[in-house]
């Protein structure tokens, strides 16, 4: 038997469907606490679930959207009207939905061709956009994040030097197998957030949290092992096929 230790709170649901609603329920109530005293922020991940939390979050009566920045957890080297792209899906399921104003949506610019200039870009924006109130390091209010069946999360992916970057807050990522350039937010800005939400769905997803939630492990290995780190409160809503025994 695994020598498990859940950093933070593991809320399990039956279904798919019902992560979705616990998680837009949860987003919002981070957004609305946070934009009581100004403007909130939040960091957006892909995934077929995601895209059914947002499309309820995006109605919900309680969000000053005028008041929250939207900006990206990773992206791919797509276009942004491309069905890979990240932005494109949260486009469809809660930018227009939620009528957000365009000054306060940031879009990943992963697509061009000089990709490090662009996260470095990115980074900038990141910077002069989310107040830094752990040291230099910028302060998201609330980050939406999937696990992959190999581990990854962002697009830390496993085996790669990416998880082990302190000194930047953007990167872009190269290609791997099956798998395009990306650029995404790097362990210190996940560590440091104030809310971070993880939706994991699926039989598939059940080794990897596993390994995630195992006292000892290797973080080269399974990259999401850096939420054990995570400063702020850490929330796993997972299905009951996902959690398992």
């Amino acid at each position: 038997m695994m020598d498990l230790d859940v950093i933070g709170e593991r809320v399990t649901l039956a279904d798919a469907g019902a992560v979705a609603a616990e998680a837009s329920k949860r987003i919002a109530r981070a957004l609305q606490t946070a934009s009581s005293s100004g403007t909130a922020s939040l960091a957006l991940s892909g995934g077929n679930t995601p895209r059914d939390a947002y499309s309820r979050l995006a109605h919900d009566a309680g969000v000053d959207w005028k008041r929250v920045r939207v900006f990206w957890v990773d992206e791919r080297a797509v276009p942004p009207t491309d069905d890979r792209s990240n932005y494109r899906w949260a486009k469809a399921t809660l930018l227009d939905a939620a009528s957000i104003p365009a000054p306060q949506i940031h879009r990943m610019p992963a697509e061009r061709p000089d990709i490090d200039a662009a996260a470095r870009e990115y980074e900038r924006a990141l910077s002069e956009g989310v107040p830094a109130r752990l040291g230099a390091i910028p302060v998201l209010d609330v980050v939406v994040l999937g696990i992959g069946d190999d581990g990854h999360t962002a697009s830390l992916f496993p085996g790669e030097a990416t998880v082990a970057i302190r000194d930047r807050f953007v990167v872009a990522v190269p290609p791997g197998p099956g798998r395009e350039a990306r650029m995404t937010l790097t362990a210190p800005i996940l560590e440091s957030a104030r809310h971070v939400i993880i939706l994991a769905v699926g039989a598939s997803k059940r080794e990897a949290l596993g390994r995630v939630w195992r006292r000892d492990g290797d973080l080269r290995a399974t990259p999401a092992r850096v939420l054990r780190a995570c400063k702020g409160t850490v929330t796993w809503l997972v299905d009951a096929a996902a959690a398992g025994g």
